[in-house]
């Protein structure tokens, strides 16, 4: 137990199963020191979530597709909780079908539903931590990422568009939240089997030919990724910002 995040209080968003990235960053900033508090999106993965925190009242629905559940979830934070020092946002989603085969392939609808699950539900929980003054000064906003945002990755295809409209929006609100102190960063990790990564058609390979990249062979694990994270969250980064990290092990060097 370490206690680079003591007194720190931090949500976060996109916990889906113990293999989830954010379930690697909650487990790294939790032995740091951190009081976490977590959303799910619906009861299916409410139980999915208790039976690995234990702890139902740590627990807030939010569906980041409504306005209005965003502003119930994040008024009740603020109520429960005073404010918060970071919120790690891991939350994104395409339609299978979006997954599958040549870009040209895309619909309309299914661009929308990426862009807004993955790509605005950031900027709003952006506006609503303002709108509320939800956040301590100095605090963390970070999201995940991946390099498909800026490589045609096979399959990833819209997915792809929708990380690299996430990361613009990393940009654009740590220009606009640093007057509060708030601090935006994304961590673009490897590619790790988790519930998002086997949606994609042919992920054994990417998953495969990820691993034959890394430096030393051997694919990154969602703790790595995690002990970016709770640096990110710390008060030693308060000078990073509006940042694209990559914990890879080097794999988008090649």
């Amino acid at each position: 137990m370490g206690d680079l995040l003591a007194n720190k209080t931090i949500l976060v968003m996109g916990v889906a199963n113990r293999r989830s990235i954010a379930w690697g960053c909650a487990q790294v900033m939790q032995e740091q020191g951190a009081k976490l508090i977590y959303t799910y999106q619906n009861e299916r993965l409410k139980k999915s979530l208790l039976k690995l925190t234990g702890d139902e009242d740590a627990l807030l629905e939010c569906d980041v597709s409504s306005d209005e559940s965003i502003a119930k979830t994040f008024e009740e934070l603020k109520k429960r909780y005073g404010k918060l020092d970071g919120i790690v946002h891991a939350i994104a989603y395409a339609p299978k079908e979006e997954l599958d085969g040549e870009i040209t392939n895309a619909t309309r609808e299914g661009f929308k539903t990426a862009m807004d699950i993955s790509a605005y539900s950031l900027l709003a929980v952006g506006k609503e931590v303002t709108r509320l003054e939800l956040l301590n000064d100095p605090a963390s906003l970070v999201t995940l990422t991946y390099m498909g945002s800026t490589r045609a990755i096979p399959s990833y295809n819209t997915m792809g568009i929708a990380k690299a409209a996430l990361e613009s929006t990393v940009r654009y609100l740590a220009r606009d939240l640093g007057k509060f102190g708030i601090r935006v960063n994304a961590i673009s990790a490897g590619a790790i089997k988790t519930l998002a990564v086997t949606g994609i058609k042919g992920h054994s390979d990417l998953l495969e030919i990820s691993k034959e990249r890394t430096v030393d062979q051997k694919a990154v694990t969602i703790q790595e990724v995690g002990g970016m994270c709770a640096f990110l969250m710390s008060d030693l980064a308060t000078g990073v910002i509006g940042d694209v990290i990559y914990v890879d092990k080097g794999v988008h060097l090649i």
